[in-house]
């Protein structure tokens, strides 16, 4: 769980990194397109280690099935989104952005609130109480 959250804070943090530099090329530092592109690969492999870590924890330590299957999602979002940006088509490109960073954000959010072994029995609450 820990490399997991780990990688997830990574792929957040580099989501924003992806924003920032789109920003301030957007600005009029072309230079920055560069570092934008470059940084693309990065968050894409970012993107594969995290899935890789969501289908461990939910194999081994028996967590829900949705983190890893958003990472995968997450892992064609982000090469969809590399696609549109070397092809220029910001009207696709932007608006993706943004769906990356939420489930990016989502997904770590759920690495750091998760607690193995704390699955809902029928007729109990999450602190073992009867309802």
């Amino acid at each position: 769980m820990r490399v997991l959250r780990a990688v997830a804070v990574a792929v957040l943090l580099d989501t924003l990194v992806q924003a920032a530099l789109a920003g301030l090329f957007v600005t009029g530092d072309l230079n920055l397109l560069t570092w934008h592109a470059a940084n693309a690969s990065l968050l894409s492999a970012l993107t594969v280690a995290e899935t890789a870590a969501a289908l461990v924890v939910w194999r081994r330590l028996a967590a829900p099935g949705w983190p890893a299957a958003a990472s995968a999602a997450l892992v064609a979002l982000v090469s969809a989104q590399q696609g549109l940006g070397e092809a220029r088509v910001l009207a696709g490109h932007m608006p993706l952005g943004m769906a990356i960073f939420g489930c990016a954000t989502a997904l770590a959010y759920w690495a750091f609130t998760h607690r193995a072994g704390a699955a809902r029995q029928p007729g109990r609450s999450v602190a073992g109480v009867a309802e």
